[in-house]
This record gives structure tokens, sequence and C-alpha cells, in this order.
């Protein structure tokens, strides 16, 4: 099935509950992006975060300037109707990351949880990785999280890649700088547990600019 396809259908047979990478609060992200030490005006883009509840917990920190991509436009909606008033708030981007035209170095921060994993193809990782090193500032943080290598061999009905936190940063070349990783047992809404891999990664600068 067709990747746009996939997802429509999902998020709109489902709710976002009901999805076995549902978090009520996104803690293990949170706490890595309070890490950064980013101010409130930071540009922070969330990709493939169109139901996640991570923008609810960025707006109430006062966080000012985010943006959610997701390829699936019913993802989008559910988000929106969630936040109500507050949706105007926050810059929504319905497109495929493999495909989207992202501004410039626009954004301090870069958060994924659960897309990379499913780009079992290499020029779909080539694209994403190209997309991430046009859009993120110089010294700016990637935060990815995947399935580890003890994680599921497929979610949604599709196949995905596990990656140890090495082999997540490997992904993304010398140009990054691994500042931490860990794994994290996320229980599923189906109480079972999933394994998940998670790194923040800086982008060198030439000086590089070492995370304190």
């Amino acid at each position: 099935m067709e990747r746009k396809s996939h997802w429509e259908k999902v998020y709109t047979t489902k709710q976002p509950t009901e999805v076995s990478w549902y978090q009520a609060h996104a803690e293990k992200s949170l706490e890595l992006i309070a890490r950064t030490r980013i101010g409130e005006a930071a540009q922070i883009i969330d990709v493939g975060g169109g139901a996640s509840t991570l923008v609810d917990d960025l707006l109430a920190r006062n966080f000012q300037n985010i943006t959610v991509l997701d390829i699936s436009a019913a993802a989008i909606e559910k988000a929106k109707a969630r936040l109500g008033e507050q949706a105007q708030q926050v810059t929504w981007l319905e497109a495929d990351i493999t495909q989207v035209s992202l501004p410039n170095h626009r954004y301090d921060v870069w958060h994924d949880r659960a897309v990379f994993h499913f780009l079992t193809q290499a020029e779909d990782r080539r694209k994403y990785i190209s997309a991430l090193h046009g859009s993120l500032k110089p010294n700016g943080y990637v935060i990815i999280a995947t399935f580890a290598p003890d994680g599921p061999l497929r979610c949604s009905g599709l196949d995905v890649v596990r990656y140890s936190p090495n082999e997540l940063h490997t992904e993304f070349g010398d140009e990054f700088h691994l500042v931490d990783s860990f794994s994290e047992e996320h229980p599923t809404p189906f109480v079972t547990t999933q394994m998940f891999s998670y790194c923040l990664c800086q982008r060198r600068c030439s000086p590089a600019v070492p995370y304190s």
C-alpha cells in the first residue's frame, strides 16, 4: 500500500490512543529537549508528530515556534481538534519527510519518535537525512527514537529497521556528535512492551561547539 494511504487508513480507523506507540506524555523526548537548553523562541520540528501529545507539552512549556510534520492529514486534524484554539500557535505540515522541501537551516531541534525505523529502503533514508541536513541549523540538535535491536520486527503491518544507538548515530554521519543515548521500555496500550533506542546528537560546526 502506498505510504500516505496506509497512514491515512490508520488514523481514520483508530484513535491516537489505540496505536502501539501512543504516549500520554513523551517524557523521554521532553527530557532530551530540556537538555539542549534551547530557549522558548527556538525552532522545533516534530517529524511524524501528527497525533502525538508532544506538541501539547511543548506549548505548555511556552515554546513559541513549533512545527509538526506528518504524512497523514487525519493525524494532524486529530491533534488540531485536541488542541482547540492553541492549534493556531503551531505550524502544521502535511508531507512525506522523504519528499518535503523544508526551509534552509531553520530548525534548532529536529525530533522524531518512530518514523525513521519505517524507512526500510536506503534511498528513503538518504532523502530523510538530506532533509535533516538542509533544514537543521549549525549546532542544532537531533532527537530520534527507533525500535531497538530487541524491539518489534514489524509495526502497524509494516516492516521496520531496528537500531542500536551506535547504528542509529552512524546513519547520520560524522557531521553529528553523539551527545547521549539510551534504551526505553515503552508500555503499549495493549499491555505489552516495545524496546526503543534514543539518541541525542548535535550537529558539528567549524569550529565544533561541544555540548556541556
